[in-house]
């Protein structure tokens, strides 16, 4: 008779390779697409029910934020340097991409801890929830959008042709966004400081990125541009659809391989962690 000996071992998906880790996450991304539809759905109720304004909250916001840019530049407070269109236009096709970043990586970091009883209670992929974040900040793009053309309008500038490109041009700020949205998410929900401080780090961030002004010529901020990734991932975009050419395609480009390496990385990290994400959320 011969004995044989069963060994049980943590399930270990990288022993399967990563080709298998990738199979996994598109098969349950594929599997839960009409979860995260209901999840977006969800949402974008709860972020405009039993609002005044509603979904015009998308348009009153930035057009208060660019209004405040507008009156210091106006009155010589705050510089916006050599723009050569007029600057409503500049700030906010600028501060529309910058949405995209801003508000999706703080949505994307809430998203498993605003879905905390919801991940105790039910089995399912929690990729869903970071992903669905994305909605409302992509749903606001859109509506902004109707602001730029306006302006566009209003000012007779017809834009590049090349804005045919944009939507390749913002792959990058949108696969960095979730990508710090996965790691983020799983951080905030050990560390809940992390949703608070993250808030203002990206205000600061915004200030520190030439999305209401031109990049310095000089000095230290300057500096801080050339090594800031945001900067290419925000401006060239820009550039492309009000000139239609830009002289910094190998700092973009440069800065959409990271965003592909940081995306995949934290994608990994995050499926190869979330079982164990409701134990600590």
């Amino acid at each position: 008779m011969t004995l044989k000996i069963t060994t049980y071992e943590p399930d270990n998906s990288l022993k399967r390779g990563y080709i298998s880790v990738f199979a996994e996450i598109f098969n349950e991304i594929r599997k839960n697409r009409w979860l995260m539809y209901q999840l977006f759905k969800r949402d974008i109720l709860a972020a405009y029910k039993q609002t005044f304004i509603g979904i015009f909250w998308a348009l009153l916001l930035p057009l208060i934020s660019v209004g405040v840019f507008i009156v210091l530049n106006s009155s010589g407070i705050f510089k916006a340097g050599d723009i050569n269109i007029p600057y409503p236009l500049y700030a906010m096709l600028g501060l529309t991409f910058w949405q995209i970043f801003a508000t999706g990586v703080v949505a994307c970091s809430n998203s498993l801890v605003n879905a905390g009883s919801m991940i105790v209670k039910i089995n399912f992929s929690k990729k869903s929830l970071v992903i669905a974040s994305m909605g409302q900040p992509i749903l606001s793009f859109l509506i902004q959008i109707l602001i730029v053309i306006f302006l566009f309008m209003f000012y007779g500038i017809t834009p590049s042709l090349t804005t045919l490109w944009l939507p390749l041009f913002l792959l990058p700020v949108l696969l960095l966004t979730i990508g710090l949205g996965f790691i983020l998410s799983l951080i905030n929900g050990i560390m809940r400081d992390i949703g608070n401080m993250l808030s203002v780090f990206v205000t600061f961030m915004m200030f520190l990125t030439p999305v209401l002004y031109a990049k310095p010529a000089a000095g230290a901020l300057a500096t801080i541009t050339k090594y800031n990734p945001l900067y290419y991932l925000i401006s060239i975009p820009r550039d492309i659809v009000l000139t239609g050419k830009t002289d910094e395609l190998k700092g973009f480009f440069i800065s959409g391989a990271l965003s592909v390496i940081v995306f995949f990385v934290c994608i990994i990290i995050f499926h190869l962690t979330e079982t164990r994400v409701a134990e600590r959320v």
